[in-house]
């Protein structure tokens, strides 16, 4: 399969990039700069580099990049930094994801194309009922008004329960919410469930990048686990932290 990966020059976007890679997949990435790239990328002929602002490309050139790709998996997200969270852009996640699906559908791909959205625990699926604690409520309403990025990560997801939703004819969609990340080099026993066992806030578990990039991985190579989580927004545990 043939994958774009966005976000791929950030901690877990290169989790993913390896694991598609050591899946025997053909990989995608736009990144604006390839400084911190592996070298192994640079020197392997399955991995295509194309240096641009994902959100400065015209929608020509974002519909040729998304073209003969058979999934688009976005692990895109804000610098922990003053400007990456108070700066522009503000709806980085969700105006790269609504661009990527118009350009798949300006492109009508002869069968549904599978996008993987890398997002938060601390996000409710809105399709079903999640419930959360009044304290938490109040948390998630306070991190709506001081934090960009997790009104982003809700609209990201949003747009694609509501507007691609559960039987596009071009697209299909997961959205992937770990919790608390963590930095390990193995990949390790972890468990996914349709919603949060635990609170974000007051009980998070952890969730290793590695952990993430490899189920991401999984979910656009193994049909069978597409078809579990498709239209949903399973959450990743490590099952040591459930514990």
């Amino acid at each position: 399969m043939k994958v774009l990966v966005v976000g791929a020059s950030g901690a877990t976007g290169k989790q993913l990039v390896n694991q598609l890679l050591a899946q025997g997949n053909d990989v995608k990435v736009i990144v604006r700069s390839t400084k911190n790239l592996p070298e192994s990328w640079k020197e392997n002929g399955t991995v295509q580099i194309i240096t641009a602002s994902l959100l400065e490309l015209s929608d020509e050139e974002m519909g040729k990049h998304v073209y003969s790709c058979d999934a688009v998996a976005s692990c895109l997200g804000h610098n922990l930094t003053w400007k990456g969270v108070y700066g522009k852009p503000r709806r980085l996640v969700t105006d790269a994801t609504q661009r990527l699906c118009e350009a798949i559908k300006n492109n009508k791909p002869t069968q549904p194309i599978k996008f993987v959205l890398m997002n938060t625990s601390g996000n409710q699926n809105r399709d079903i009922d999640e419930p959360i604690s009044f304290a938490q409520k109040c948390v998630i309403s306070l991190l709506r008004l001081l934090l960009p990025p997790h009104v982003d990560n809700e609209k990201a997801a949003d747009y694609l329960r509501t507007q691609i939703g559960q039987n596009h004819d071009l697209i299909e969609w997961s959205a992937v919410r770990p919790d608390n990340l963590t930095n390990e080099t193995k990949v390790t026993d972890y468990e996914v469930y349709p919603s949060p066992t635990r609170s974000a806030i007051f009980n998070a578990g952890k969730t290793s990048r590695i952990n993430v990039g490899h189920f991401m991985a999984n979910l656009i190579n193994d049909n069978i686990l597409w078809n579990t989580w498709k239209g949903q927004m399973p959450v990743i545990y490590n099952k040591s932290s459930l514990d």
